[in-house]
C-alpha cells in the first residue's frame, strides 16, 4: 500500500488495487479511517 505522505505520525495512504469512489485511507497506531475524496466524507472511523 503506497503512502502519500506522513504528517504527525498520521500515513495517508491508498490500495493500488481498491474500489472505486477514490479515497484515502489514514493510520496511526492502531487505528484507522476511511475517506472519500470527491465528496469529502468519512466512510468509518476506528479507533481515533
Amino acid at each position: 500500500m503506497p503512502t502519500i505522505f506522513i504528517f504527525f505520525g498520521f500515513r495517508f495512504l491508498f490500495y493500488s488495487n481498491d474500489h472505486e469512489p477514490v479515497h484515502v485511507h489514514i493510520v496511526k497506531d492502531d487505528c484507522e479511517a476511511k475517506y472519500n475524496v470527491k465528496p469529502l466524507e468519512q466512510i468509518y472511523n476506528h479507533g481515533f
